[in-house]
């Protein structure tokens, strides 16, 4: 039997949260030249991608859009891919983004490559925060904190510039 999707936020409340994320990210790294926004690729870099256009608007700042690549699944035994040359990294600000965090376990493991650099700032961002965290860490940003059962799925459809997020 298919699970029922319950829409949890339309496109409209979903640009409210992005727009008020960049808010928050421009209040705290106001005095910045430039901040790095390491979207983790597919969904978590989509929602980068809005928030990027969103500081652009707001933010006196350059800010460069880059893509972590691993696989979620395993990620121990995954390599984990940045688009950009790691030496780019030294001395910047950077928001790790995704869009739903659940346990914890896949922007702890997306950390590697930044720790290996000398970064000026780690932070994390995520649309929805559903707060299962087994790893020690906790999203500086949060769109929506949502309660869930372990069990229950939250998904984030992007499709053109149409968001919604659904619960099933």
């Amino acid at each position: 039997m298919k699970k029922q999707k319950n829409l949890i936020l339309d496109n409209n409340q979903v640009k409210q949260k992005i727009k008020r994320i960049a808010y928050q990210i421009l209040e705290n790294n106001f005095d910045e030249k430039e901040l790095l926004l390491a979207g983790i690729w597919l969904q978590g870099y989509k929602v980068a991608e809005l928030l990027k256009n969103e500081l652009e608007e707001i933010a006196n700042f350059s800010i460069q859009l880059l893509k972590i690549e691993l696989d979620k699944e395993s990620p121990k035994q995954s390599e984990i891919h940045l688009d950009e040359e790691e030496e780019l990294l030294r001395d910047k600000v950077i928001i790790i983004v995704d869009d739903v965090s659940n346990t914890g376990r896949t922007m702890a493991f997306c950390l590697k490559p930044f720790l290996n650099n000398t970064v000026k700032k780690i932070e994390t961002a995520s649309l929805v925060n559903r707060s299962h965290t087994t790893f020690p860490i906790s999203c500086t940003y949060t769109g929506y904190e949502l309660s869930t059962t372990i069990n229950n799925h939250v998904e984030v459809k992007i499709t053109n510039n149409n968001v919604n997020v659904f619960l099933s």
